[in-house]
């Protein structure tokens, strides 16, 4: 997120649909895909094989993320940084495989 150029701290943004949205209505999907494919590079040049991400979160959530509806109501799916780790084969962990 921060690597696509939004700030810390930031509102809290959620997917709907095919969008990433944030707290106060901001469609901040151009940023979460350009810092995606920017740590996408990063991960390719270090040679990474493995990645411990947050779980629900619209970048790094792993089969489960929020609703869209800032509720905390949760959907299968996955983050937009997620979903292209998956296609590059990186096996993907949260804090939740640590409890």
């Amino acid at each position: 997120e921060v690597s696509g150029g939004l700030p810390i701290p930031r509102f809290p943004s959620e997917i709907k649909k095919d969008k990433v949205i944030n707290s106060i209505g901001k469609d901040v999907t151009f940023e979460f895909k350009l810092g995606t494919q920017k740590e996408i590079d990063r991960v390719k040049e270090f040679g990474a094989t493995k990645a411990i991400l947050k779980s629900k979160s619209p970048s790094c959530g792993v089969n489960i993320i929020y609703d869209g509806t800032f509720s905390g109501n949760t959907i299968s799916g996955d983050g937009v940084f997620v979903k292209e780790l998956k296609k590059i084969g990186i096996e993907i962990l949260t804090e939740l495989d640590f409890k």
